[in-house]
């Protein structure tokens, strides 16, 4: 049997993934971790920024499941020069 070798030390950085702006639907919903992924700012400053409406209100499409519309999310980051 051969040894397993990880990918883990593999030239990968350990810094969080931001995808460029061109990277972002032109439509569509996005989750709570790809906002997270794109505007940085911690979790709890995302939700204060919402409740103080500093930042585009998610939507609550069902209990367990919030999302932005990603349209919205840009505009935000364009107008912050995110």
């Amino acid at each position: 049997m051969s040894p397993v070798h990880s990918n883990s030390s593999a030239g990968l950085s350990a810094a969080p993934f931001q995808q460029p702006l061109a990277a972002i639907p032109l439509c569509g919903f996005l989750r709570q971790p790809q906002v997270l992924a794109l505007v940085p700012v911690s979790k709890s400053t995302l939700w204060r920024r919402v409740q103080a409406g500093t930042f585009p209100p998610p939507l609550k499409l069902s209990e367990r499941v919030t999302v932005w519309r990603a349209e919205e999310v840009q505009a935000w980051m364009q107008a912050q020069g995110v």
